[in-house]
């Protein structure tokens, strides 16, 4: 492996031209093809085998029987009118504006509008709060703007005539306000690094050429939206992960770079070498986060299977363009990768030397070395305070969030706050109730049986008369609990009414199926759990025989999986305390706090998990390298820190600021994923990467290499650490003294001729030692 990326990168430095050329013209060509869709894709929101599904299907199957248009899953909202204090809704005044703001919502998209006037139950008893169901004849994301602009028009209306008017449901729904989490982490990310570089130079070169990537990756997703169902969701996530690997990948590549050129290498040679040590550890970095995307596909939901393998291709794509178009890149900033107050003081090599260059890497030196001395207090301070971060995750609770916790300046939070003091908090998440009688002898009386059974279950507060289809075989019975959607209460409520129809089917014959947007919620909450122990199995067991490959040890891997878990752990933690408990709620602007998101731990597992072994590949892999090339253990300790912490590090502030940059989204689901990310980041590189991997290290001595012989005889040898690369630079040196090249992709000398002054620098002299040449020397 190493050794084809070594001559892979100096291919693309040699012909840099070419290679970036054609990652423009792919660049232009994924432009093209998403230029081409007319039409977005909308996000197909199914969850197969379970019940809530099983109803939805049989209503779409009935439908398409009797000739109608199933509406099971189409969109709703709620206008809710509450009168002026001492008021009735039922004055004549504000009837009348009742009435002239349910009359304008008609006509487009818009099914049906009823006032509450026409319907029993929909005004409160003290007559001061009602409510109008608007039905449409398609799902929320396919609402023209034309008939959202409606609704918000009726709605001003209604406020124009003295009353107030708010609005909820899924057809009211928008764009989730992301914040600026892309440009804020783009731009923290400049700046650390030209901290690390020193140069403007290099410090835009990882950002291009991971934007380059990035938008391919985009525009591929667009392009082939129709055909695979990819939505606008799916290339949220694949931009996030694609520009966090993106800008991880360059940075590492040409740091290593710089590290090659000031051990006195060409400049061709330097990017091979490069390539080929931590663009092996890149290629195997990106597996890691390829399997934990992939290994999506457990949970058996088709939106989080697409999501996942969208932005597992992000992070491919990724890992291609730093292995072809960075080193490309590397060739054509030339010497410019390093800064000008560098060039002016070493105006003969135009690299600093290597002296200059270690004094920088001094903390992360005296950190290592601290932690040799002292390696059982640092491990057990660590691990006692990921512990302690991870104690409020014994009472975490699961659900999705509904209007309830939405900012209290928004319609949707102020609707559903009126519907609560008017109706009752369960009219906030009804439920539906279908009966299928098809085989019933009397399917009208098997569903008046049904809704009589149903009714008589603790936890409700009104079930609403059965509704017969168009064929007469499929009742709706609608069921308002007494509790607030995201309850505990609601949810036994749903287990009961399951258990209930068991027995109902024995007594009628009718197949009852409990279902409704509040029982999707309760069965996707369920599949998540149940799929949490299958995904994190498959993840990490297939990433510790990946990563037992790569660092030829038992106990290295071990350690890495233990150390993903502790701070997994300490962040979902973290998690409950700020945003189901409250903890410091206020200070990032989280207004109502509540159950924890359903698809966070799944969806921190996979992200996290694939980060978290970038560094640990990263960091690890130099000890390795240290480690094979004849150091001691603590000395290829100190050597990793030295050659990788500070990169590590640099790397660690950047995914931590872009994912920061979300906590400032107005929508609560993405404040808690940038928070979460963040946190578990921050605990990841800065705790468990940089001091208990060290302090393991440290105790393990010699016995963190151990693999067993005949494990090491069967297992593929990847060569990360270079070991065979090696090999292969001292077969050429012998080979090929006069420093000519003999192929097109490993010899020293070969290529397109000179380079200009571009290219200046230590080149590679006969027999493969290191002399200086003067500036517009070919490569």
């Amino acid at each position: 492996m190493a050794t084809f990326l070594y001559k892979l990168g100096r291919l693309a430095f040699r012909r840099r031209r070419i290679v970036a050329l054609l990652w423009v013209v792919l660049l232009i060509g994924a432009g093209a093809g998403a230029s081409t869709v007319s039409s977005t894709v909308d996000d197909d929101f199914a969850l197969p085998g379970t019940e809530s599904q099983q109803a939805f299907d049989l209503m779409d199957e009935r439908a398409e029987e009797h000739g109608e248009k199933s509406s099971a899953q189409n969109a709703s909202a709620t206008v809710v009118f509450k009168s002026p204090d001492g008021e009735k809704l039922t004055d004549g005044e504000h009837r009348a504006t009742i009435e002239k703001v349910v009359g304008q919502l008609k006509g487009g998209q818009i099914a049906m509008a009823v006032s509450p006037f026409q319907v029993e139950g929909t005004i409160s008893q003290d007559q001061t709060i009602a409510y109008a169901k608007v039905n449409y004849t398609t799902d929320a994301m396919s609402i023209e703007e034309s008939d959202r602009e409606k609704l918000k028009a009726a709605v001003e209306d209604g406020r124009d005539g003295g009353l107030k008017v708010e609005m909820n449901g899924d057809a009211t729904m928008v764009e989730p306000d992301m914040g600026n989490g892309e440009i804020i982490g783009i731009g923290v990310a400049a700046v650390v690094l030209v901290l690390t570089f020193g140069s403007l130079v290099a410090a835009g070169l990882p950002l291009i050429t991971a934007l380059i990537g990035v938008i391919t990756s985009i525009m591929a997703i667009a392009a082939l939206g129709p055909a695979l169902g990819l939505s606008t969701t799916t290339a949220t996530l694949a931009m996030m992960i694609g520009l966090a690997v993106g800008i991880d990948y360059a940075l590492f590549i040409a740091s290593r770079y710089r590290a090659e050129l000031i051990e006195g290498h060409s400049r061709e040679e330097a990017a091979g070498r490069a390539v080929g040590t931590a663009g092996s550890a890149v290629v195997f970095a990106g597996l890691t986060v390829v399997i934990a995307l992939a290994g999506l596909a457990v949970v058996n939901i088709p939106l989080l299977t697409k999501m996942g393998m969208a932005a597992a291709g992000a992070v491919v794509l990724a890992v291609l363009v730093a292995i072809t178009l960075v080193p490309a890149a590397l060739g054509i900033v030339g010497k410019r990768i390093f800064g000008k107050k560098v060039r002016k003081a070493n105006p003969e090599t135009l690299v600093p030397s290597a002296e200059e260059e270690n004094a920088k890497q001094g903390a992360g030196v005296r950190w290592a070395r601290f932690t040799l001395r002292r390696p059982v207090i640092v491990l057990v301070t660590s691990v006692l305070a990921l512990g302690a971060a991870a104690l409020p995750v014994s009472s975490l609770s699961l659900g999705l969030p509904d209007d309830g916790n939405q900012p209290e300046s928004t319609t949707q939070r102020q609707a559903y706050d009126l519907m609560a003091d008017g109706f009752g908090a369960g009219f906030n998440g009804p439920l539906a109730v279908i009966a299928d009688v098809k085989s019933s002898d009397d399917p009208k009386a098997a569903a008046e049986q049904v809704h009589k059974a149903v009714s008589g279950v603790d936890g409700i507060k009104m079930a609403a008369p059965p509704e017969l289809n168009k064929g007469g075989d499929l009742a709706t019975i609608g069921v308002i609990p007494d509790s607030r959607p995201s309850s505990t209460e609601t949810e036994d409520l749903v287990l009961a009414l399951r258990d209930e129809a068991k027995t109902l089917e024995e007594k009628t014959g009718a197949t009852v199926l409990v279902s409704g947007m509040t029982a999707a919620t309760i069965d996707f909450s369920k599949v998540m759990d149940d799929a949490l122990v299958p995904y994190l199995t498959l993840v990490v067991g297939l990433a510790f025989l990946l990563l037992m490959m790569v660092f030829r040890s038992i106990l290295v891997p071990l350690k890495a999986a233990l150390g993903f878990l502790l701070s997994v752990l300490a962040a979902l933690g973290a998690v409950v305390a700020v945003f189901q408990w409250g903890w410091l709620a206020s200070l990032i602007g989280v207004e109502q706090t509540g159950p924890i998101m359903s698809l966070m731990p799944i969806f921190m597992i996979g992200v996290i998990f694939g980060l978290a072994m970038d560094y640990e590949v990263f960091l690890v892999t130099r000890m390795r390298e240290a480690y094979v090339h004849g150091e001691r253990a603590s000395e290829a300790v100190v050597t990793g820190f030295k050659l990788g912490g500070r990169v590590v590090t640099a790397a660690a502030v950047i995914m931590i600021s872009v994912f920061a940059g979300f906590i400032g989204a107005g929508e609560p689901m993405i404040k808690m994923m940038g928070f979460g990310l963040a946190i578990a980041i921050l605990f990841d590189a800065f705790v468990v990467r940089m001091a208990i991997v060290p302090a393991v290290l440290a105790l393990l001595g010699d016995k963190a290499w151990w693999l067993p012989k005949w494990l090491d005889r069967i297992m593929p040898n990847v060569d990360v650490e270079g070991e065979k690369l090696q090999q292969f630079l001292d077969s050429q040196k012998g080979s090929k003294g006069s420093g000519g090249g003999t192929d097109g992709l490993g010899g020293f000398g070969g290529g397109d001729g000179g380079h200009g002054p571009d290219d200046s620098g230590p080149q590679a002299g006969p027999g493969g030692s290191t002399v200086a040449v003067p500036t517009g020397a070919g490569a």
